[in-house]
């Protein structure tokens, strides 16, 4: 018998080959969006998942409090922190402190190379469970002239891997013996880098990092197995008021396995981050699944008139329900077990550049059995939910009706094909809203007026003799083609990241605590950047004092309540200085929070990046007199710069790659719904052939009959857009909410959508409404 079905399931394919190549192309199309997708949610859930102790692994994150303003959650923590954790809490097995990320030259012989590392406590590797390839977890970081390297860079650096006990030297000056080698760091890894060093070095040169104040460290905890979580979160909240009472901020811990997707926290608290989108894209694959077995259903129940006849003999010569509706789901499944061979297909092809355009390494492995597995149980679901309506609606058709010829589809069926149109195109409003708004907030992001000038800066890091030669190098700089002015900063303007509650100023109570983003600077930095002074001047080697003075931005003025800033006091890490100038807010971290308190003050001696503004156009000359200054005063290190401009395409990276993905998931879901209607137009203009032959005879012109069979299809896009265009910005509002800065859902956004969708579907109908009033009248009745 079954042999039976799949030859009779294989000849309705082959007899109807236009339906059958519309339904496996709408469920191949959709399959393989959501084997995308999947692939992607899987990765995305994998992060951090491979360390042993993921289960017992925490971030330690800081809640700054302040009366009558918003509170601030940061990862940042004190130097302290971390060894009093281990020695007063009974519960925390070890707490590691790990430095962000920082650049160093590794040298050997002839070899050198620049690479992103950390530096970290020696337990670093006994927390995480990175792999080494040699070396002893424990025993790594334990020397403070240790180093340990990934596989890739060491083979850079001496060819081999093999290389445990082996001498680098550390930016052209001392040695450091390799301990460990490390396999390069997976992808899904919160944590990148391709080296590590003892937090003892890294502290050594950052003496502010020993005091209780200041922030510039990340903290971990791997607390006990069966330790109380809660307790601990509990003992940890005021422990830093207990260490230092002048310190107002309250610690959490933060599920390391959390860490990558819900990292936005408000007040403590964190529902979002990238979790948002991969629950949006997660849907996005549903809804895109049930785009293509609406297809499938409406096409199967209009052509069920071409099928009642063969329904009706197989009853008459004995064929029960079971075995028709068994016959007909088998069609389906096996129509579905096609549309996955086709989709695993354009997945294999589509998946480079897939991994292209999210930067990942996700591979579509068939040989894992697990998977092999959810795609076919993907495709039986899916062929299921496909066929089951149509199995049932076709197997009660009654024989002695429909042997008679007098079958007739009933109204139930026509709205049920009317009722999956309009779910059909409120889905495709929803992602052609969804697409618009987000374009419309990558644009915003990019065009804002952050309050600096990005464009045209080139940075490079201060190191070897450049941090000595400052000035000669400078002045050499200003007199080469191409540089308009230079300065230099210890943070980049867009990144600020160093913040202190030791500030003190004129009229702050004694024990009001506030945080505010300190950034070192040379003189002419707000020239070179582009930052406007509101009030007073800027700081100027013509004034002997202003070594000690100090700018602040607009939102400091208010967080000090400082009615007449310039000429109040500071007191910065006993420093004691004068306010001569009110710089203009500008951006200084991402959007998705709002514009920080700021105290900007002269320090050359920590001051790491040189920063040259670049003549319009003369980026290239500029380029060239940079390196050829920077060789002749710096020759053992790498001409490396990077423009701030990248910077900030950078800080917006995943958002961007989530705008492309919404775009090209939203044009396949709306080219599915557009092949079911397409299908629907062809099947309706068949089935009127008579209907309009005679209205034709009659006098009917082409454009009326045109708008006779294409009305009834707009009039469900208009229900749709109806429910759809409201709900997206309902959706799109939450979504926005997110940013400090957002753009405005104007109502041409939402009228757009209405054209769209319309336009859309009067082009799906057009061919065959055309078609069909052209042709001959005479032919169709004759045929009828």
């Amino acid at each position: 018998m079954l042999k039976n079905y799949l030859k009779m399931a294989y000849r309705n394919l082959m007899r109807h080959k236009v339906f059958s190549l519309i339904n496996i192309s709408g469920l191949a199309l959709g399959m393989t969006c959501s084997i995308l997708i999947m692939l992607w949610v899987k990765d995305e859930l994998s992060f951090d998942r491979f360390h042993e102790n993921i289960d017992e692994l925490y971030i330690v994150y800081r809640t700054e409090i302040y009366p009558g303003a918003d509170n601030l959650t940061i990862a940042a923590q004190t130097g302290p922190l971390a060894p009093a954790l281990e020695q007063q809490l009974p519960e925390v097995e070890h707490a590691v402190r790990v430095s962000f990320d920082e650049e160093e030259l590794f040298s050997f012989g002839d070899k050198a190379i620049k690479v992103l590392g950390h530096y970290a406590d020696p337990e670093f590797f006994e927390v995480f469970t990175f792999p080494l390839v040699y070396g002893d977890a424990a025993q790594v970081l334990q020397n403070p002239k240790s180093v340990v390297l990934s596989d890739s860079v060491a083979l850079k650096i001496f060819g081999s891997t093999d290389v445990v006990g082996k001498l680098v030297k550390l930016n052209n000056g001392e040695s450091y013996k390799v301990t460990g080698v490390i396999q390069k760091v997976p992808k899904n890894s919160s944590l990148q880098f391709d080296f590590i060093m003892p937090y003892e070095n890294y502290e050594a040169n950052n003496e502010w990092l020993k005091t209780w104040g200041n922030n510039g460290i990340l903290t971990f905890v791997q607390a006990k197995r069966g330790a109380d979580i809660a307790a601990l979160d509990a003992k940890m909240k005021h422990f830093l008021t207990k260490q230092d009472e002048d310190i107002n901020s309250e610690l959490f811990l933060h599920a390391y396995s959390k860490q990558h997707l819900y990292s936005d926290f408000r007040k403590g608290k964190t529902e979002s981050g990238l979790i948002t989108y991969v629950r949006l894209f997660s849907v996005v694959a549903v809804f895109i699944l049930l785009i293509a077995c609406i297809n499938f259903m409406n096409l199967a129940t209009a052509r069920s008139a071409k099928r009642a006849k063969e329904v009706g003999v197989r009853k008459a010569i004995g064929a029960d329900k079971s075995m028709l509706v068994g016959q007909f789901m088998l069609e389906s499944v096996l129509v579905a077990l096609l549309a996955l061979f086709v989709a695993m297909n354009l997945t294999g092809i589509l998946l480079p550049a897939f991994n292209s355009l999210t930067e990942k390494a996700v591979q579509f492995d068939l040989t894992d059995p697990v998977l092999v597995a959810m795609l076919l149980g993907v495709a039986l679901l899916t062929g299921l939910i496909s066929g089951s309506y149509p199995a049932f609606f076709l197997s009660a058709f009654d024989p002695a009706i429909v042997l008679k010829g007098a079958v007739k589809l009933n109204y139930k069926a026509a709205y049920l094909r009317k009722g999956l149109v309009v779910f059909q195109f409120i889905l495709s409003g929803l992602l052609i809203v969804s697409t618009l708004v987000v374009y419309l907030q990558l644009n915003f992001i990019r065009n804002k007026d952050l309050g600096l000038q990005r464009e045209h800066v080139v940075y490079v890091p201060i190191e070897g003799a450049l941090a000595e030669r400052y000035e000669t190098v400078k002045q050499e700089l200003l007199s080469m083609p191409g540089i308009a002015t230079v300065s230099a900063a210890n943070q980049n303007p867009l990144r600020i990241s160093s913040n202190t509650g030791e500030a003190n100023w004129s009229g702050k109570e004694p024990e009001e605590v506030v945080s505010i983003d300190v950034m070192n600077i040379e003189f002419g930095l707000l020239e070179t950047l582009g930052i406007n002074l509101k009030e007073g001047r800027d700081l100027s080697r013509t004034y002997g004092t202003d070594t000690a003075n100090y700018l602040v931005n607009e939102e400091a003025v208010r967080v000090m309540q400082l009615k007449e800033p310039v000429g109040e006091w500071i007191d910065l890490w006993e420093r004691k200085g004068n306010i001569v100038g009110v710089v203009k807010d500008f951006q200084s971290r991402n959007m998705h929070g709002g514009i920080r308190p700021l105290i900007i003050r002269i320090d050359s001696k920590n001051v790491n990046r040189l920063f040259v503004k670049t003549e319009p156009g003369k980026t290239k000359e500029a380029l060239a007199s940079m390196e050829a200054v920077l060789q002749k005063y710096n020759p053992s290190f790498p001409f490396d710069y990077h423009f701030l401009d990248d910077d900030f395409e950078q800080m917006y990276k995943s958002e961007a790659v989530i705008g492309k993905l919404t775009n090209y998931f939203a044009g396949i879901a709306i080219f599915i719904s557009c092949l079911g209607l397409f299908g629907l137009a062809l099947f309706t203009a068949e089935q009127r052939k008579k209907e309009i032959g005679i209205r034709k005879v009659l006098g009917a012109s082409v454009s009326s009959i045109v708008f006779m069979l294409s009305k009834d299809f707009l009039k469900l896009v208009l229900l749709a857009n109806v429910i759809a265009l409201p709900l997206g910005w309902y959706l799109m509002s939450g979504w926005l909410d997110d940013y400090a800065y957002r753009t405005e859902l104007s109502w041409w956004i939402f009228a757009l959508t209405l054209v769209a969708t319309i336009i859309i579907a009067l082009v799906t109908l057009s061919f065959h409404a055309v078609k069909t009033a052209i042709a001959n009248p005479v032919t169709s009745i004759r045929t009828e």
